[in-house]
């Protein structure tokens, strides 16, 4: 589904850079100015810095001079606004409108007003819907990148979202015979600083059996219980012999 980000009357380099790896990062590349402060910002030290890597998308970006032009071709418009309008647009959650317009196969375009004063009335109008990122009532003023990225984040979750690649290698759970092993091993031990009386060991070891199911230990986990239970082993012999001599 084409998707397109228009900010309009952008004043902030920085913010520009950041919309830019906003978008990388949620798999977008359409972005175009309206009337930026800076006729140069995608150039600029600060937006090429805060685009972090996002460069492909700074250089495939546009500036242009109406809004009519950054809307070419898109056939549905969505405004950003926290601020009420006396009539227009519906105001919607993304999440609640994205889930009714991602399977409709529609251009859509997500307009972003200035820092300081937001979008126009006018510009606002135009639009299908109003979105309003859910926020703290009190204290609901998102900075522009902040909310471009969770626009983007948002609507590439309706779109079907990427996948999560495991950053951690497959946990190897310990087996049965391992467990009993490293109990024998920590019994052993108990046994041998005095902790267990072998006459009257009551339930301890079942009880530690269900200890170590309920943590659903793995395999490198026994290795460092059973070095524990060796190192108790090897200081009490130490002690042991100390005292012998």
């Amino acid at each position: 589904m084409n998707t397109r980000f228009v900010l309009i009357n952008t004043s902030h380099a920085g913010n520009v850079g950041a919309a830019a790896r906003a978008l990388k990062v949620m798999g977008f590349d359409d972005l175009v100015l309206v009337a930026p402060r800076w006729d140069n910002v995608l150039r600029r030290e600060e937006t090429i810095q805060r685009a972090s890597g996002a460069l492909d998308v700074l250089k495939n970006a546009r500036i242009v001079a109406t809004l009519d032009e950054a809307l070419e071709g898109m056939t549905h418009l969505c405004a950003t606004a926290m601020t009420p309008r006396d009539f227009g647009p519906p105001t919607l959650a993304p999440r609640q409108h994205f889930e009714a317009i991602r399977g409709a196969g529609h251009s859509v375009a997500f307009l972003f007003g200035s820092e300081r004063f937001g979008m126009q009335n006018e510009d606002v109008y135009r639009c299908h819907a109003c979105l309003s990122i859910p926020s703290n009532p009190s204290f609901g003023s998102l900075n522009l990148a902040s909310a471009i990225q969770v626009i983007a984040y948002e609507w590439r979750m309706a779109l079907g979202g990427f996948a999560v690649n495991d950053a951690t290698p497959p946990v190897q759970f310990a087996d049965a015979q391992q467990v009993k092993g490293m109990l024998d091993h920590v019994e052993e031990a108990l046994v041998d600083i005095g902790f267990l009386d072998p006459a009257a060991p009551k339930k301890l070891m079942p009880r530690l059996n269900q200890l170590a199911n309920r943590a659903a230990v793995t395999q490198e986990e026994i290795h460092i219980l059973r070095g524990v239970a060796k190192a108790v082993l090897a200081r009490s012999a130490q002690a042991d012999s100390k005292t012998n001599r």
